[in-house]
């Protein structure tokens, strides 16, 4: 179909416009694109095409440009973009510039810079403390409800949908054996997630505001941080997880603006204990996003958590983030933390899916307690978007191949 026929009510349609970084066959030559339906338009060819002050940066090769340019231009640059996908008297110029998906290559859409990942819904740290503290009256820490709890990663294995995932090899030891052994992961899980682009840097020393939050972050993706929870066992105690997260994270194709999720802020759940001036949000805008999740293992679907019930916001953990003076920088990219609901069925991870192997899933090809070689994570999402038309996220997928 040719690009301007969507479907009534297309999820990737011109209120979306999500950003990617796309190669032709033959070419390794990438430069910025923009998914509309089933295609994607050269967004920099369309920009001198049409006279834009924005051409050269959407003739990049990655986002990092447009990302650094604030989000006056964000917004200029989104606004050209509406016009040039819906007004006829651009359609003759702008038509040639289109390619199907399935025609090209997706890459990393921005170079990441720093990686972080949080620890912010309540029902999966809940479920999380029952599983390995089963006998304690309070299975969330104590300082849970005051902060953000979330820790460092890896930047350079940030990988983007659709690349294979090897699994990872360390050391593992069950609380029976007498020692620690070496080799492949047994308890391969995965945790899904929303990742936070942030666009304009900030200086080392200073702190970024709540209020600040969207004149730093440039938009969001879906988000699969695959996990070791055999390595992370024996590992954690008493630094937090090493090699049992840095081996893999893999994000969409597809950064979706803030701008186009306007309809999906909503409030966060309330607050049960009383925060510190930087992350009281009692008096702030909504910023809470409502996104349904959906987990598919191997095209089965055996999950859908709510990001909805995220109990630390987008805003509260960048405020946390550089509460201490520590600096953003362009592309730096972080994670919401595992997406859990009140509900079985809506749990993000496989150690909560299976209560720690406890309860195999029933899956069409066979019962499972954590990933094997050769099983297909995908992640997907909409939300709300105008006019009761869904906004979609670019899925993430990846498959697990062996060491």
């Amino acid at each position: 179909m040719p690009p301007f026929d969507l479907a009534e009510g297309d999820p990737f349609g011109p209120h979306n416009l999500p950003y990617g970084v796309f190669s032709l066959p033959g070419s390794d030559e990438r430069t910025v694109g923009v998914r509309l339906g089933d295609h994607v338009l050269d967004a920099g060819a369309a920009a001198r095409a049409l006279g834009s002050p924005h051409a050269g940066l959407l003739a990049a090769p990655t986002l990092n440009p447009l990302l650094a340019a604030g989000r006056t231009v964000w917004t200029q640059v989104r606004r050209e973009l509406t016009e040039w996908v819906t007004s006829p008297s651009h359609r003759a110029t702008v038509e040639p510039l289109f390619r199907p998906l399935s025609a090209v290559t997706l890459h990393l859409p921005f170079e990441v810079a720093d990686y972080v990942d949080f620890y912010s819904s309540e029902h999966h740290a809940r479920n999380v403390g029952a599983i390995f503290r089963p006998d304690t009256a309070d299975t969330l820490l104590p300082n849970w409800k005051h902060l953000p709890i979330g820790y460092h990663g890896r930047s350079g294995t940030v990988v983007v949908s659709g690349t294979d995932v090897v699994r990872p090899s360390g050391q593992r030891k069950a609380p029976a054996d007498p020692a620690p052994v070496f080799g492949p992961s047994v308890r391969l899980d995965i945790e899904a997630e929303v990742g936070f682009v942030v666009g304009v840097p900030s200086p080392q020393g200073s702190t970024v505001a709540m209020g600040d939050f969207r004149e730093h972050v440039f938009g969001l993706c879906l988000l699969n941080d695959w996990s070791a929870r055999d390595l992370q066992a024996w590992e954690y105690v008493p630094l937090g997880p090493f090699l049992a997260k840095s081996f893999a994270t893999s994000v969409s194709a597809w950064i979706t603006p803030l701008e186009a999720l306007d309809d999906a802020r909503v409030a966060p759940p309330a607050r049960t204990h009383a925060l510190l001036p930087y992350l009281d949000d009692a008096a702030a805008e909504p910023a809470g996003y409502d996104l349904r999740i959906s987990v598919a293992l191997n095209g089965h679907t055996v999950s859908e958590p709510p990001f909805a019930t995220m109990y630390w916001t987008a805003a509260q953990q960048l405020a946390h983030l550089t509460v201490n003076g520590a600096s953003l920088r362009t592309g730096d990219l972080y994670g919401s933390g595992t997406v859990s609901g009140p509900e079985p069925d809506q749990r993000g991870s496989l150690l909560e899916l299976t209560w720690n192997g406890r309860d195999p899933l029933e899956l069409p090809d066979g019962k499972r307690t954590f990933l094997e070689d050769g099983d297909v994570v995908t992640l997907s999402a909409w939300a709300p978007g105008p006019d009761g038309v869904p906004v979609g996220l670019g899925e993430v997928s990846g498959r697990v191949i062996p060491e």
